[in-house]
């Protein structure tokens, strides 16, 4: 477990897609956002959650960080970042709510490949994921100047400050995410698949 790391989960997207409130939505008997918590808290013990309502996470036992200063995921980021600042932690990792398989060695590799840059990205199949991605807290800095030129992606932020890309060819996807009802249903399908075909011991949700 890290001690200079803080964890910020995205959780105040609308989910317009899936019918909305996707952190509550249930796989496998469990809420996404609850999920989410598990596998943060197996890496640091400073973690938050990103919200622009309460009311998208329901009943939760962790702090919630509002991240309506600026709109869309840049906002979770932002304050993510402030929040990072706040514990005294030199880094923040980002991670959404609705990719239940992130892999178990996501902070290890995105904490080796980081180096001198601001910023290491998750990528596979040939797309970067800047949703999860670490961050050196100093980067809050940078915002501002960024936000300014009236860009608001992730992305962007990342090529601003310096970014680093760490790819991963696993199968299935770990960073399959839950946008519609048919991706609930293929995220129920593996779940069932890695429950008959693994040791009860494994680290996969």
């Amino acid at each position: 477990m890290s001690t200079d790391v803080a964890i910020v989960i995205l959780a105040g997207g609308e989910g317009s897609r899936i019918g909305g409130g996707k952190p509550l939505i249930e796989l496998a008997g469990e809420r996404l956002i609850v999920r989410a918590l598990r596998f943060a808290r197996r890496f640091s013990d400073c973690v938050a959650v990103a919200v622009r309502d309460a009311r998208q996470v329901g009943s939760v036992e962790a702090q919630l960080i509002p991240d309506n200063s600026v709109e869309g995921p840049l906002g979770g980021l932002l304050a993510g970042l402030e929040f990072a600042r706040r514990e005294g932690r030199g880094l923040l990792l980002v991670i959404p709510a609705d990719m239940p398989f992130l892999p178990n060695d996501l902070l290890d590799r995105l904490l080796g490949a980081i180096g001198p840059d601001q910023c290491a990205i998750a990528a596979s199949g040939g797309s970067e994921h800047p949703v999860c991605s670490l961050w050196r807290a100093e980067a809050v800095e940078r915002v501002p100047e960024y936000v300014a030129t009236g860009r608001r992606s992730l992305k962007g932020l990342a090529d601003l400050v310096g970014k680093t890309r760490v790819d991963w060819d696993d199968a299935p996807d770990p960073f399959f995410n839950i946008n519609s009802a048919a991706d609930l249903e293929e995220a129920e399908r593996l779940v069932a698949r890695w429950r008959s075909s693994e040791p009860k011991s494994t680290e996969r949700p």
